[in-house]
């Protein structure tokens, strides 16, 4: 899953980048609202995690024009904990939100509950035939027994899986699993696919010959 903070405390956005990578997130960072907004429109993130004070462009702002666009889920960070601030962020277009200071931890449960109920599984874990996928401890199993992937392989089956039933093409499932830091190799999603049927089955993933791969509903 890929997420882009837009936070202009670069130590904190450092922190969140690193919190978020640890726990097998594809991280961008922005540093002002209208960085902020460009990449928002421009690559389709799982969720974004949105700072209200920034240089540029306000947060509140930045939310009202990218609701025009795009359903993106937003987590937003404010240090205003009023009713009215609360109620105002919700109405603007917020989908959650976290009062500063914040513990990582939630902010972990509360953006992967986020893409979840963005993709209609709002339980944290998701089955597939005989393959179970524990959302939170990132933890795959197949017939009850565990089944050990790397970080992007369980992303790429995380993704699928959240996305069962849809074709998802080469250009999305790289879209949605490396950030802009990253150079990755043309063929190397089929390398994972040919893994994953490896360890979860041959018929846990369909290929669709030139246009992608789909997880049965």
């Amino acid at each position: 899953m890929r997420i882009l903070i837009i936070e202009d405390e670069v130590d904190l956005a450092s922190a969140l980048r690193r919190a978020l990578e640890g726990c097998g997130f594809a991280c961008d960072v922005a540093t002002d609202g209208p960085g902020g907004l460009y990449q928002a429109q421009t690559v389709d993130y799982d969720a974004l995690v949105l700072d209200l004070m920034l240089p540029g462009l306000d947060g509140r702002a930045l939310l009202q024009q990218l609701r025009e666009m795009k359903p993106t889920p937003v987590l937003v960070l404010t240090a205003r904990d009023t009713l009215r601030d609360k109620v105002d962020l919700l109405n603007t277009g917020a989908d959650d939100y976290l009062t500063k200071p914040f513990a990582i931890e939630e902010l972990l449960a509360r953006l992967r509950s986020l893409i979840r109920r963005s993709a209609q599984e709002p339980r944290p874990i998701l089955e597939v035939g005989a393959v179970t996928i524990d959302t939170v401890a990132r933890t795959v199993t197949r017939e009850g027994e565990p089944v050990a992937l790397t970080p992007k392989e369980y992303a790429l089956v995380e993704y699928l899986v959240l996305h069962k039933g849809e074709l998802v093409t080469h250009s999305r499932i790289y879209e949605h699993l490396y950030d802009d830091r990253e150079d990755t190799l043309s063929n190397v999603v089929d390398v994972y696919i040919s893994n994953i049927r490896r360890k979860l089955g041959r018929d846990f993933v369909r290929t669709r010959r030139g246009q992608g791969y789909v997880v049965d509903a």
